[in-house]
């Protein structure tokens, strides 16, 4: 059985974390996962306070082991998702786009272990001085928004940099990443692309056939020119959204296109006008399976790979 210095951290059975995707990874999602002995995540993104308290309280009646709230810093509903997350005293907070400083000494208070995702050696460092429990190294490979780097060179440059644990994300699918995650020095791994298919996750039928259809060159990056590159599939949207990012629309309309994307994708399964949010490893995701499946099947794959490691080595 394989586990970790997170585990012990954390308490939770592997060390297996769910990726808290917006308007994606709800209550029973994340419930799901804790009670597969992995740690589920409620993705806040640009949701209120009270959605995230309401999906909170949800995986609360789902499960009492421990469960993470993902906040996405730039959104407008920051401050409350935050305040939501100390009142209802989650085990965890994942932060992304942005700096936690100011939320920091008020997750600590209430006990809560905060593990922001990571992109850089900078911001891992900054993370680290801040008081972080742990760090999420995450690659380019994932889906959303993206950094630079990709897995395979990040997170060993992460764990040389920092004395914290670090969990790698970013185009792990299956035991085969997950081992190798390992022996780049990430003590855990997170993963959101291979939970679209899970039997919890209350995505679209046209979303879940999306990934579960998916080839290996069927993601695209869009966003750079704004500063913040999102992944996702090859879609009418997708394409549509690269044509105007280089053909000179200004900003401020090029922001308002994408808005609401994302939900008509989740929501309602529109083929057209939907952004699909999918990390370049969906073409290894290949069936539906429950959230506790999907992380056991994950660690008992992940498990002989790292036994057999010797067999290298004369």
């Amino acid at each position: 059985m394989i586990r970790s210095a997170i585990c012990e951290l954390l308490g939770i059975e592997y060390p297996v974390f769910q990726g808290g995707m917006a308007w994606i990874a709800d209550g029973k999602l994340a419930a799901a996962v804790s009670e597969g002995g992995g740690l589920g995540i409620i993705g806040a993104g640009n949701a209120p306070g009270d959605y995230v308290r309401e999906q909170i309280r949800r995986a609360r009646s789902l499960t009492s082991r421990p469960i993470g709230v993902n906040v996405m810093l730039m959104s407008p509903h920051a401050e409350e998702v935050a305040e939501a997350a100390a009142q209802e005293r989650v085990e965890v907070v994942t932060t992304g786009a942005g700096n936690p400083a100011k939320f920091m000494p008020m997750w600590q208070e209430a006990g809560i272990r905060v593990i922001p995702v990571v992109a850089s050696v900078a911001l891992a460092q900054r993370m680290e001085r801040m008081g972080a429990a742990a760090l999420i190294a995450e690659g380019g490979e994932s889906g959303g928004h993206v950094g630079e780097l990709t897995t395979m060179v990040l997170v060993p440059q992460i764990c040389d940099a920092v004395g914290l644990p670090v969990i790698a994300a970013g185009g792990i699918a299956d035991g085969r990443g997950a081992a190798a995650a390992f022996m780049l020095g990430a003590c855990g791994v997170q993963l959101g692309t291979r939970f679209l298919s899970a039997e919890e996750c209350g995505i679209h039928p046209v979303y879940k056939e999306k990934i579960l259809k998916a080839t290996d060159l069927c993601t695209m990056v869009t966003g750079k020119r704004l500063g913040h590159p999102v992944r996702s599939l090859r879609t009418p949207f997708a394409r549509a959204y690269a044509r105007a990012e280089y053909g000179g629309m200004p900003d401020e309309e090029l922001e308002a296109l994408g808005t609401g994307a994302l939900r008509l994708a989740v929501q309602e399964g529109d083929k057209e006008r939907g952004c699909f949010l999918s990390g370049q490893c969906a073409a290894m995701v290949h069936q539906e399976q429950p959230a506790a499946e999907i992380v056991r099947e994950i660690m008992e794959e992940a498990e002989p790979i790292l036994r057999g490691a010797s067999k290298w080595v004369e």
